[in-house]
């Protein structure tokens, strides 16, 4: 039996509803498995996300969890719900920290996008602090963060070729197709009352590194995407969200990760965007984690070569931070969550002015 309550899942916001009975006629008829998916489940919403819509299907017997896009303007090859769960498909064999995909609709008639299903994991997943009954000690914290490191060097260490996942790679100039495609998404985007990151993206265009070997990057690395063994909570389950997965060059990756990571010591304005606890006596610092990472995949990675990355991975975090504060200055959603979007921007840049090295 499920638990009887999932921690973030909260009452349907109402721009964000759909036609639940057509919903689950549709999935009846084409889930992998329909195993106790008869009758209308509860739907519940998960509030912590500003990205693709995510819901907890609750039926008698079975949790399910359904992904659609989020409504109003959206950037170009964002919020491909076909593209995401395709991915996953591929990369479970060779990745068992994949949810299991349950079904895929591309009919937007059904409930008024494209969506898919997959199995829920059950587990913890962390979000700002640590709760107090889970047990975690400094020691714990540290093990748990140094398995996340493990888990994401274990991603990158997938063979693309004989998943399948080759297909997702656009070949040599992965650093220079992200440095141009979130400097044309952060200018499509722009709105009035944020600056104009002009200096930020000329100083990445002028220091980009050449490609390191590209494997599966996940794109959006954090806590708050992973799922935790409740009995042993240092064992990570599942990795969710991988809207924004690819093939591609993996420091890359780790510095659009380590945007996230607000450690002990940092401002306090930057402490405001902590979303998960990497701030805990235990954790690694940014730079520790990025020694641990270069460790373990045999790389040489100076302070002074990660520097562009760093700078890249806060740069690709302003921009979808202003993607989102786009939809809500044009009252394309209402979410009250996200009035916080735009000063969070308007830091970033200064953020990464200050991290600007010497030509």
């Amino acid at each position: 039996m499920s638990e009887p309550v999932v921690a973030g899942a909260a009452e349907v916001r109402a721009e964000d509803a759909f036609d639940v009975a057509a919903m689950a006629q549709w999935l009846r008829g084409h889930a992998d498995d329909p195993a106790g998916l008869d009758g209308v489940p509860e739907v519940r919403q998960f509030t912590g996300g500003a990205s693709n819509l995510t819901y907890l299907l609750r039926y008698p017997d079975r949790d399910l969890i359904l992904r659609r896009p989020p409504a109003g303007t959206k950037a170009a090859g964002s919020h491909d719900m076909r593209r995401e769960h395709d991915l996953q498909v591929a990369l479970a064999p060779a990745f068992p920290q994949v949810p299991r995909m349950v079904a895929m609709c591309d009919d937007a008639a059904v409930v008024g996008s494209p969506f898919y299903v997959m199995e829920r994991v059950a587990g913890t997943i962390l979000r700002q602090d640590i709760p107090d009954g889970l047990g975690l000690d400094e020691a714990g914290v540290r093990t748990l963060c140094d398995r996340a490191i493990d888990t994401l060097v274990a991603l990158h260490s997938v063979d693309v070729a004989a998943t399948g996942l080759a297909r997702y790679d656009r070949g040599p100039g992965h650093v220079a197709r992200q440095v141009g495609g979130w400097s044309q998404r952060y200018r499509r985007a722009r709105t009035e009352d944020v600056g104009d990151f002009e200096a930020v993206m000329a100083w990445l265009g002028a220091h980009q590194p050449p490609d390191l070997p590209h494997v599966a990057v996940h794109n959006d690395f954090r806590f708050d995407n992973l799922v935790l063994d409740p009995a042993e909570p240092t064992r990570i389950l599942a990795v969710l969200d991988w809207e924004l997965a690819t093939v591609g060059d993996p420091l890359m990756d780790l510095g659009s990760s380590l945007a996230y990571w607000v450690q002990h010591d940092d401002d306090p304005t930057f402490q405001l965007f902590r979303r998960q606890p990497t701030n805990a006596p235990g954790m690694r610092s940014r730079w520790g984690f990025v020694e641990r990472y270069a460790a373990l995949r045999g790389l040489d990675v100076t302070p002074a070569r990660w520097s562009f990355y760093e700078v890249f991975g806060l740069f690709r975090l302003a921009v979808i931070a202003q993607q989102i504060h786009y939809r809500y200055f044009h009252k394309q959603t209402t979410n009250p969550a996200f009035a916080i979007m735009g000063p969070a921007v308007v830091y970033l840049e200064g953020r990464c002015q200050a991290l600007l090295a010497p030509a």
